[in-house]
């Protein structure tokens, strides 16, 4: 059998992640959210999104990506919310069936207000 192999990201919360006042961890969303739909439109993100309901609430998000664990690495070095330690990062590969999962290019949202409106 053949498999396909994806670079998977989990978003982690630190259990020392910094607090932030409401308004500055809305700004540093934001700033996680733009990272993110930056690489989406540069193809790299076939997937993301947040976890809701996990057993374990210290995990934030999921990521499927088109490049290596070491770039996924360097990419997510840069994204705000890991700079400001409210998020860590957990890479891995993951390994499919071929052509078990298919992925469509969707745009993500780029602030909590357009995540919020639904379009």
């Amino acid at each position: 059998m053949r498999f396909d192999q994806h670079t998977v990201v989990l978003l982690v919360r630190p259990s020392d992640a910094p607090e932030l006042p409401l308004d500055a961890a809305d700004r540093l969303q934001d700033a996680h959210l733009a990272h993110q739909a930056g690489l989406v439109e540069q193809g790299l993100v076939l997937a993301a999104g947040p976890f809701v309901d996990a057993d374990d609430e210290r995990l934030r998000g999921f990521v499927v990506l088109a490049v290596s664990p070491q770039e996924a690495r360097e990419l997510y070095h840069n994204d705000p919310a890991v700079r400001a330690g409210r998020l860590s990062v957990q890479v891995m590969s993951w390994m499919v069936p071929e052509r078990n999962v298919r992925f469509e290019s969707v745009p993500l949202p780029r602030s909590i207000l357009e995540a919020a409106a639904g379009d």
